[in-house]
C-alpha cells in the first residue's frame, strides 16, 4: 500500500482490560471521504488482513494470532471508541473561489465569502490558507503577480468581513498546479481560483 493509502486508513485502537489480562481492538473506519484501504495485523503467531469498512481484530498477547476479522459497524465502533473519536481534530474545510478575471470574484463566489466567514467563527480558527491561481493565459511572470494579487484581494474581503488579519497566510501558484489540466495559454474559467482553507 502506498504512503497515501496508507493516510486514507484510520486505525482505532483501545486497549481493553478484563482482571490482568489486556486485548488489543484494532479496527478499520472509513476515512472522511468514505474510503477504505486495508492493513494487516501480526504478531508472532501468525497475522490477519483487515480490508473492509468496521471489521476488527482482537490481539490477546504475542503468542497469540490475531483473531479472524469480525464486522463490528459503524455504531459498535462509534460506541466503543466515543472517547477517542470526540476528541478529533475537525478536518480542514476547503473552498473554491473563481475570478471572472483580475481579481473580479464571480457572484456565486462572492456569495461563498459569508460562508467562509461563518465556518471561521464557527471554529474560532486562527489557521486560514489563502492560495492563488491562474489559467495558462499570459507569461509565467503575469500569473504569478495575478495569482499574488488574487490571494491578497481574498484575504482583504475576508478581513473586511471579520476575520482577523494575522490569521491569514496567503500563498500563489501563478499558472502551476491547474485544477483543470490545460496546454499554455488556454482560458480555464475553474483554474482561475483561490482556494481557501480553514483549519
Amino acid at each position: 500500500m502506498c504512503r497515501a493509502q496508507r493516510l486514507a486508513v484510520m486505525l482505532l485502537l483501545i486497549f481493553l482490560s478484563n482482571g490482568c489480562a489486556k486485548r488489543t481492538l484494532i479496527a478499520l473506519a472509513p476515512d472522511p471521504d468514505g474510503k477504505t484501504g486495508s492493513i494487516t495485523v501480526g504478531n508472532q503467531a501468525g497475522s490477519v488482513a483487515i480490508d473492509a469498512p468496521y471489521q476488527a481484530t482482537t490481539v490477546t498477547d504475542v503468542m497469540g494470532r490475531p483473531s479472524e476479522p469480525e464486522l463490528l459497524g459503524k455504531e459498535a465502533l462509534d460506541r466503543i471508541f466515543a472517547e477517542s473519536l470526540s476528541i478529533q481534530p475537525k478536518r480542514p474545510l476547503h473552498f473554491l473561489l473563481y475570478f471572472e478575471k483580475d481579481t473580479t470574484l464571480t457572484p456565486d463566489s462572492t456569495k461563498v465569502l459569508t460562508s467562509i466567514i461563518s465556518t471561521i467563527r464557527e471554529r474560532n480558527s486562527t489557521d486560514i490558507s489563502v492560495v492563488g491561481h491562474t489559467d495558462t493565459v499570459g507569461t509565467k511572470e503575469y500569473n504569478t503577480t495575478l495569482s499574488s494579487n488574487r490571494a491578497r484581494a481574498v484575504k482583504d474581503l475576508l478581513v473586511r468581513l471579520g476575520a482577523e488579519p494575522g490569521a491569514i497566510q496567503t500563498t500563489s501558484h501563478g499558472k502551476e498546479n491547474l485544477l483543470i489540466p490545460t496546454s499554455d495559454n488556454v482560458n480555464e474559467p475553474r483554474n482561475r481560483r483561490v482556494e481557501v482553507v480553514v483549519r
